[in-house]
């Protein structure tokens, strides 16, 4: 941004004698495209907003449904419940894990696919109970919570996936450059505002950043918080509240 305001200064600058024939084309021309740009910057501002509210609300939707199904877990019979319980642990462990990976790297892919493993030998210890007491309420209402679960973390996997379109982000900083670039030049065949566009110019730069920081979920200066996801985790590593069933 700073280079094309410096761009359209010098350029300004040598044109200044040709003021009486440029200045009316470059004012119309500037504030078109700065009205075009200003659409484009809040266009994309509020896409990286509210993918950053639903991956903090996927966060919390998450971490609920694993302690819901947890909970759940404990009323389960022996010895399906306690390798559930552990099973239920790792698996916090890896959803936590999974927001110290960037987006699309292979890091995040590999962290995914624990995740999948570990969801189908769930899965699996949830099917054994379930075939044990088919008519019980317990591992009926846990498989319920399981499935809450799993969908619940699928949909903060894709949220963290889910960027501002490339080409939006190009538009945006194309059309931000050429507009200041012809501010500048308007302002510089005019001989005055000089310091006014330069200041300009550092703000679309703040704006842009803010835009492409809110789109790195994982990383940057605007993180999502995973605390609700520490804080469960934090709580299974304490011994269990409720005791197992006895045998009937």
């Amino acid at each position: 941004m700073l280079g094309a305001t410096g761009i359209g200064l010098y350029v300004g600058h040598r044109t200044r004698h040709l003021a009486d024939s440029l200045k009316e084309p470059f004012g119309i021309l500037q504030a078109a495209l700065l009205g075009l740009v200003g659409l484009l910057l809040a266009f994309g501002l509020s896409l990286a907003v509210s993918r950053y509210e639903n991956r903090r609300e996927n966060v919390v939707t998450a971490a609920n449904a694993i302690g819901t199904t947890y909970l759940r877990a404990q009323t389960l019979p022996e010895p399906i419940r306690g390798g559930t319980l552990d099973l239920l642990t790792r698996y916090t462990r890896g959803a936590v894990a999974i927001s110290d990976h960037i987006p699309g790297s292979s890091e995040m892919g590999d962290a995914v696919a624990d995740e999948n493993q570990l969801e189908r030998q769930i899965w699996s210890l949830a099917a054994s109970a379930l075939e044990r007491q088919p008519t019980a309420s317990a591992p009926r209402l846990y498989v319920e919570a399981l499935n809450e679960m799993f969908d619940a973390e699928t949909a903060r996997v894709a949220t963290l996936e889910n960027r501002v379109p490339t080409a939006v982000l190009i538009l945006e900083l194309a059309g931000a450059a050429i507009a200041l670039g012809l501010l500048a030049a308007y302002l510089a065949i005019a001989g005055r505002g000089r310091a006014a566009v330069i200041l300009v110019s550092a703000l679309i730069a703040f704006l842009l950043l803010v835009t492409a920081d809110l789109d790195r979920p994982t990383r940057g200066l605007i993180r999502v918080p995973d605390t609700v996801l520490q804080n469960q985790l934090q709580s299974m590593t304490q011994p269990p509240a409720a005791a197992a069933p006895r045998s009937p």
